[in-house]
């Protein structure tokens, strides 16, 4: 797990998803932060900085932290992104 920031997020999410087994996901919402784990256990958070105050981005980091994978029908997908 880890969680990455940069001014709008992209730059550094797509950097750190070059990486073998990192699944970041790029979160301006908590919503997209739950989803991120449930669906493709995203393991890193990259967090947009310049557009969320503080309070917004340690509300999606503990969402992020709080949020187990679901597994199930969403395993062969997760499979899938690990093979390339």
């Amino acid at each position: 797990m880890g969680i990455v920031i940069c001014g709008s997020g992209n730059g550094i999410n797509m950097t750190v998803n070059k990486h073998q087994g990192v699944r970041s996901a790029l979160c301006w919402k908590t919503e997209i932060a739950s989803l991120a784990r449930l669906h493709n256990n995203a393991n890193v958070l990259a967090i947009p900085a310049r557009f969320l105050s503080e309070e917004e981005a340690l509300e999606i980091v503990n969402t992020f932290c709080d949020t187990e994978f679901e597994g199930g029908r969403h395993q062969r997908r997760v499979e899938k992104i690990n093979a390339c």
